[in-house]
């Protein structure tokens, strides 16, 4: 794995921000936990598909938000300080890998 520009957020996220985060991942948790509730009850395999596609949606929602924010902070800083280049070829390596 590359090495990324910064070992830490440019602009800390506040608590408000890092709530909202971690309120949907622990929705998601759960929704995970559900799933394997269903399989151990051997529901219906379109039941369980559904809420596969819940999960992969709602994490989607949360990778969104993390990049809308790199690019509002880490890249724009970035820019700021002329490592823009370097900040938008990091950052499309990754959309890369979060687009499969």
């Amino acid at each position: 794995m590359k090495e990324s520009l910064h070992n830490h957020p440019s602009t800390p996220r506040s608590k408000g921000e890092q709530d909202v985060l971690i309120n949907r991942l622990k929705r998601i948790e759960g929704q995970v936990r559900g799933i394997q509730k269903m399989i151990e009850e051997d529901r219906y395999c379109v039941d369980i598909l559904i809420q596969i596609s819940a999960i992969q949606a709602a994490l989607k929602k949360v990778g969104f938000s993390v990049t809308e924010r790199h690019m509002k902070h880490c890249v724009h800083d970035a820019v700021v300080s002329g490592k823009g280049d370097e900040a938008i070829e990091e950052l499309m390596e990754v959309m890369t890998q979060f687009s499969k």
